[in-house]
């Protein structure tokens, strides 16, 4: 299952840590692929065992300090 969300505020590659690492953290996730675009808005592609809510990954892209645009 895939999910896909935009987050802004990322402009290198620990950000793009930051935000793999605590979506990663979220139960059933699998992978996290980053298409960092830098100063922007950035795609975000979540595979996970099961459907994630908007809900929870909005909050563990806050967690690591950038919003779902």
């Amino acid at each position: 299952m895939q999910t896909t969300v935009h987050v802004s505020g990322m402009t290198c590659g620990h950000c793009v840590m930051s935000v793999t690492e605590e979506l990663t953290e979220l139960e059933g996730v699998e992978s996290v692929d980053v298409d960092l675009v830098a100063g922007g808005v950035s795609p975000v592609v979540v595979t996970s065992t099961r459907e994630l809510s908007e809900d929870e990954v909005e909050k563990a892209v806050e967690e690591a300090g950038y919003s779902v645009a």
